[in-house]
């Protein structure tokens, strides 16, 4: 069967009544979130039960929340425009960050030494305080980088000395590989004597010849 129709007025049964106010005050504080998550929507929502307990839910700030219902229901009050409560809020806004600004610019012409007349000797201890501990963390961060660099140096002088060596021993392998080519002995680089044909003939014309006699040794000597 369908559930039936609940009247709507104070249920006098003291646990029935706790029972529902449970159920309910779960499902409107559901209900509130899904609303801010869907919708993008500031959601406040406050609850106290009978016995005084509070329950609350807030998309932002329940306080902060209240604050911009108060003003803009001020403003709707004063003005009735939307357009004018914009406005003020974006005054209010522009005076808040131009104060932040002179604060920030106050505090950096400190920093620098500047404007000190108005501090009192507290504050100019605070002030000294913050520096030293500023210039510390500047000294740590430079000798840093100081000894990065140094340890790079350092690795670039032995790559130097390494190339410097190598080169070396290439230079003194060159100058004795040429040592030893200038004292090879001198006869590895004479040439043979050219072939002279006269020099056989002559000696061959001055051998005697065992088919002729002395006498025509002769002969063919004087001829």
């Amino acid at each position: 069967m369908g559930r039936g129709k609940i009247e709507i007025k104070r249920i006098e049964n003291t646990t029935n009544r706790q029972v529902t106010f449970c159920k309910r005050r779960n499902g409107l504080l559901k209900k509130a979130y899904e609303l801010s998550v869907l919708c993008d929507a500031e959601v406040a929502l406050i609850v106290f039960s009978n016995r005084g307990r509070l329950y609350e839910y807030s998309s932002n700030s329940v306080k902060a929340t209240i604050e911009r219902y108060k003003k803009a229901n001020a403003d709707a009050s004063n003005s009735g425009s939307i357009s004018e409560v914009s406005t003020q809020y974006y005054q209010q806004e522009a005076s808040k960050l131009r104060q932040q600004i002179g604060i920030l610019q106050n505090a950096n012409r400190h920093l620098m030494g500047e404007a000190l007349s108005t501090m009192s000797v507290k504050e100019l201890k605070q002030l000294e305080t913050r520096l030293e501990k500023a210039i510390s963390r500047i000294r740590s961060k430079k000798n840093e980088l100081l000894f990065a660099e140094i340890e790079y140096m350092q690795k670039r002088e032995i790559d130097l000395q390494n190339s410097n060596m190598y080169l070396r021993a290439k230079i003194s392998e060159n100058e004795r590989a040429q040592q030893n080519m200038n004292v090879l002995p001198a006869h590895e680089y004479e040439v043979m004597p050219a072939f002279d044909s006269r020099n056989f003939l002559h000696v061959n014309l001055l051998e005697p010849h065992h088919g002729y006699s002395n006498h025509e040794q002769t002969a063919l000597h004087l001829g």
